[in-house]
This record gives structure tokens, sequence and C-alpha cells, in this order.
């Protein structure tokens, strides 16, 4: 990914965007071009080879499959984004030398993917991915409020994926390169507030 130097996240802020933002669009190298699935992915910092991000896919999906584990994968990771109108510039009225761009946060996790197939290992995953998005609702439901049977039945639809983490590149283009009376036009026109000619 360009990442210019002013607009380029450190690992920590790239990871906590994976963490706070799981959804992925994970992408690898099939036997005919191109794979990629869209997912959630959990961080796991804890993983014996390093820190990895896990999820799973069905069983029916190709990807897992199909991929070539000898090339790398890639996880790719949205923020916030939104077109940036030069109209929002203060400056535009002093020397209309603005133009339109679009501002966003992104993350590429590269690394090596894997397959879990193990029940034991699945099952971890899918109660962490349970966990982690049920947390927020009034009533979290539990992995075991299913019966046994019904999960046995449904783990044998789904694969898990591991990529261990090889590197991790963030990018946060948010108006950094303008001065703080335009960061300040494009904050308040990004939060809808300002009046536009």
């Amino acid at each position: 990914m360009y990442t210019p130097s002013h607009f380029q996240m450190d690992d920590a802020a790239a990871l906590a965007l994976v963490q706070d933002r799981p959804f992925a669009t994970l992408v690898s190298l099939g036997d005919g071009g191109l794979l990629s699935t869209p997912l959630p992915m959990l961080l796991d910092r804890d993983a014996a080879d390093g820190p990895r991000l896990v999820g799973h896919i069905a069983r029916a999906n190709p990807h897992w499959r199909q991929f070539d584990p000898a090339v790398p994968s890639l996880a790719i990771f949205q923020g916030g984004d939104g077109y940036v109108s030069p109209n929002w510039y203060p400056s535009k009225a002093a020397h209309h030398k603005v133009v339109p761009t679009w501002n966003y946060r992104a993350v590429h996790v590269h690394g090596r993917l894997s397959v879990v197939e193990t029940p034991e290992t699945l099952l971890d995953i899918v109660r962490r991915l349970t966990d982690r998005f049920e947390t927020e609702q009034p009533v979290p439901w539990h992995v075991s409020d299913a019966p046994a049977d019904y999960i046995a039945a449904n783990l044998r639809g789904i694969v898990g994926l591991a990529l261990t983490i090889d590197r991790v590149e963030g990018k946060a283009k948010l108006s950094q390169n303008r001065d703080e009376a335009d960061r300040a036009g494009v904050r308040a026109g990004l939060a809808g507030v300002l009046e536009v000619p």
C-alpha cells in the first residue's frame, strides 16, 4: 500500500484498528488467480507461532482449498472513510489551490495462511468470535446456549483460517497534509455541520 510518511500508522495503531473494526477482506493467490473472501477476523496475540488473525469460512467456499500456502495472503481492514469536498477548505477562498480527495483509514496485514480443521480449535475460534460480538448485547448469547450436537453439526460446515502475521501496514489519510483551518473544515464537513455554497 502506498503510504507517505505523514499518513503512516504505527503497528500499535494499525492493530488497534484491526481489533476495533475486525471485518476483513482476505485475499490469496489461488489456482486460477486471486481469491477474495469477506469475513470477521480476530487478532490472536498469544499464538505459539506469533501474532495471527483467526476466522472461519463456509466449507463450501473454495478459498480454503485453492489458496497457495507458499504465497503470502493479505487481510484488508477498513476504518471510517469519506469524500472531502474542496468547498470545506477555508483556504479555497484565499487561493483556490484545492482539489477533492478521500479520507480513510486502512490496514493491510500480510502473512502465511493456514487451515484449521481440528474440532477443538475450530470451536475455540467460533467461541471467541461469538464472545467478541455478543458482549454488547443486553443478554449475550453463548455457544453453550445451543445444543452440543447442533453446534457439532454446524462446525462440520465451516473451516477455520489462521493468518500468521509477517507484516502490518497501516494508513490514516486524515488531511494531515493540510493546515489546521482546513482540517477543521474537513471535520465539520464530514460531520455534516458545514454549509457548502
